[in-house]
């Protein structure tokens, strides 16, 4: 027994001397050296137009109809950008904007995609949340980040090349929807457009990944994180039922108190499988030379070390863990309207993003077994399923990682699974190339402030996003 112990610890440890020789002579270490260049001209004339555009506060609400609303926010788009409306054809849908421009074919259509509305902008900010202010080389306001800048640098390239009397070689599409912020059916009307007139997009570019600053712990400098599969989301309502009853002699098991049991039992024993599918794989070993390392180890070598990072992962990194498995976040929760009254019914709401490797009906069915044990029943509220990967060996994504690299000198590229989620998942129908990519450096800063307060966006990004769509028009 002893002897085969002494067995599997001398190929253990054999393996993690490979890993290592491995680590030395073929994963050099890397450094990320790219910061956006200066162009003051530039960047007062983009901060400019996207100040006018953060000003008209555009927040969208579930199942109102806001048309009216966002028809004054394209007269913003209209005074700001008066050649790409003369020359490109206009089509409005109940808010919802789509601008073609005619190419001299249409057989490699591209859609540039990114929404108008914001969401709300409670809470206390700095600034006004719809002042659009400029300072400290940032604009300042809901959606300045999150996505008005790409909406005006992808409609800011086109009125350039317009002004140049530039024709592309393809098609060119914008795409932009007043609902993603909800979920809701401004993207799918557009996408049926499309479909009615029978065109079928050989590039979608939406939000989504973008010039991310130290995008996991420890790995320094800025890469662009290209998203090329986003994960499926629903929610999930738990319901405990009982007779009620005064608080002052309280039974066992209160609707309360089993659903407080079934939230320990999924914190505590995580019931989802981690796997590292093809996206996320290739996304660590892409980022694995730029680590210290001990990452540069780890990451370099999933061969050996798979299993170990899957039973780490949680404890290293939330945001890491998020692209291996399906997450469960627990998010509402409601009881007895009186300080002494037992509920007769608890409820409690959970977010899910449901992995490829594990999609919905896997994940949902896994947690509603879990719920029977403390007697709850489960109502699934809405959810839709994960999208189809990008194939990261196709000429569309070569194509955008090109496009990157010409325009932004010595950035990294790197395949990257998105955890949000993106009005791009409609056009998954008509397009195998949908890649989520916001050419705008994001740092600490503009994460925090996206869906929270005080967003803002750098001005020295601006000029790098206006020539990043520039490029994916006329390289095609």
């Amino acid at each position: 027994m002893i002897k085969v112990l002494l067995g599997i610890l001398g190929i253990v440890l054999g393996l993690i001397l490979i890993a290592i020789i491995r680590t030395l002579l073929f994963i050099k270490p890397k450094t990320s050296t790219f910061e956006s260049k200066h162009d003051e001209v530039r960047e007062q004339k983009y901060a400019t137009i996207l100040s006018k555009m953060v000003q008209y506060e555009t927040i969208s609400v579930k199942g109102e109809n806001q048309r009216e609303k966002f028809l004054g926010f394209h007269k913003i788009l209209e005074e700001q950008f008066p050649l790409v409306h003369k020359h490109m054809e206009k089509t409005e849908i109940d808010g919802n904007l789509l601008f073609k421009w005619t190419g001299k074919q249409s057989d490699k259509p591209i859609v540039l995609m990114s929404h108008q509305d914001v969401v709300s902008a409670d809470g206390n900010w700095e600034r006004d949340p719809f002042s659009g202010e400029i300072s400290q080389g940032k604009v300042w306001g809901r959606g300045a980040c999150d996505t008005k800048c790409s909406v005006m640098a992808f409609f800011q390239a086109c009125e350039e090349l317009l002004e140049q009397g530039y024709i592309p070689q393809q098609d060119i599409y914008l795409s932009s929807s007043c609902t993603e912020e909800v979920g809701g059916d401004g993207c799918p009307k557009l996408v049926n457009e499309l479909k009615r007139r029978g065109v079928k997009p050989w590039l979608v570019v939406d939000e989504g990944g973008a010039i991310v600053n130290e995008p996991i712990g420890g790995c320094k400098g800025n890469f662009a994180m290209i998203g090329v599969v986003e994960k499926g989301q629903g929610n999930l309502e738990f319901t405990a039922h009982s007779n009620g009853g005064h608080s002052s002699y309280p039974s066992k098991n209160t609707p309360i108190a089993r659903l407080s049991k079934f939230v320990v039992d999924i914190e505590k024993h995580d019931p989802f499988k981690k796997e590292f599918i093809p996206q996320a794989k290739a996304m660590f070993e892409t980022l694995a030379p730029y680590c210290p390392f001990y990452m540069r180890l780890l990451f370099g070598n999933l061969w050996l070390f798979k299993p170990l990072l899957k039973l780490l992962m949680p404890s290293i990194s939330a945001q890491g863990t998020a692209l291996i498995k399906t997450t469960m976040a627990f998010t509402m929760q409601s009881g007895s309207s009186g300080y002494n009254v037992l509920p007769q019914e608890a409820k409690l709401i959970a977010n899910l993003r449901y992995a490829p490797h594990q999609g919905m009906n896997e994940s949902n069915k896994v947690v509603e077994n879990i719920a029977k044990k403390y007697d709850l029943e489960m109502r699934i509220v809405d959810g839709y399923d994960y999208c189809p990967p990008v194939d990261i060996h196709s000429d569309a994504f070569h194509y955008v990682e090109q496009v990157v690299h010409d325009v932004f000198k010595d950035l990294p590229t790197c395949p990257y699974v998105m955890t949000g989620g993106t009005d791009a998942r409609f056009y998954e129908e008509i397009s195998e190339n949908c890649i989520r990519f916001a050419p705008i450096v994001f740092g600490k800063e503009q994460m925090k402030g996206m869906h929270g307060l005080n967003e803002c966006v750098e001005t020295s990004s601006l000029p790098g996003a206006v020539d990043f769509y520039k490029g994916i028009i006329t390289k095609c």
